[in-house]
Parts: structure tokens; C-alpha cells; sequence
């Protein structure tokens, strides 16, 4: 089910839950959320649609995957850049990296690790700070 966007920032600064194999809903709606505002969106966090529980979702080229307790456990190559975001108005400078590893859990909840750079790796960085109640 598409979800309306919060917007309110003292909800979205606050620190996301590990989500359980009871919050599959809220990784479809996420999901379903994100697909809905492919125009102006590449990712998002629950927190993003109210739910404050460690769930990501990722556009890859024209793939959207969901990543579950998300940690990033290396990066390299640091760099400034500035980003937008849809719970946001404006644009406002950060720092990403090039490169990152990431241990998370699929849709199914197998456990998974991956490696990502360039665009993939900064929309991942920006969703993993929703999380964490960091906005941009």
C-alpha cells in the first residue's frame, strides 16, 4: 500500500528499531511507497512513510530492493556532495563515500552482504542516516 510521506522532522530525527519478520508489511508498503514516487525519489527509509524500524529500500537502475537492519561495515573514499529528500525541502551538503560494504537482511530476511560505490552506494548512505535519526 502506497503511504503518505512524514515529513515532520522531530519524528525523522529520532533512531530507528531492528525490524522483525513481523514488519513484512511495512517492507511491501515501502516498497509499494518508493515505486510511487519513482519521479522524484531513489530511495527511502520507514521512518520516511511513520514507521521508525531499520528498513531501507534502494533503486538500482530499474530494480528496487528493500535492505532490512541495514549496517555499513567498511567505506572508503570520502567526498562532499549535497542531496535532497523527500521528507525535505532543499538541498544541503554531506559527506559519502565511494565505496561501501553492507551486512543486511533481504525481503526474505536471509541474511546478505553486499558491496556498492558510486550512486547505488550514496542512496544507500543517505537511507542508513534516516535510520540513525540523522537528516541531512
Amino acid at each position: 500500500m502506497v503511504r503518505k510521506i512524514m515529513r515532520d522532522p522531530f519524528f525523522l530525527a529520532q533512531k530507528s528499531e531492528d525490524a522483525t519478520e513481523a514488519d513484512q508489511q511495512v517492507v511491501v508498503d515501502l516498497l509499494d511507497t518508493l515505486r510511487a514516487n519513482l519521479d522524484c525519489c531513489v530511495g527511502m527509509a520507514a521512518n520516511m512513510i511513520g514507521v521508525r524500524k531499520n528498513i531501507i529500500v534502494v533503486t538500482a537502475g530499474p530494480l528496487q530492493f528493500a535492505m532490512i537492519n541495514p549496517v555499513i561495515t567498511k567505506k572508503t573514499g570520502a567526498y562532499q556532495t549535497e542531496e535532497s529528500c523527500l521528507s525535505l525541502d532543499g538541498v544541503r551538503p554531506c559527506t559519502r563515500y565511494k565505496e561501501i560494504d553492507v551486512d543486511y537482511l533481504d525481503q526474505n530476511f536471509r541474511k546478505q552482504h553486499g558491496k556498492y560505490s558510486g550512486w547505488t552506494a550514496q542512496i544507500i548512505q543517505h537511507e542508513v542516516d534516516h535510520c540513525r535519526g540523522i537528516v541531512i
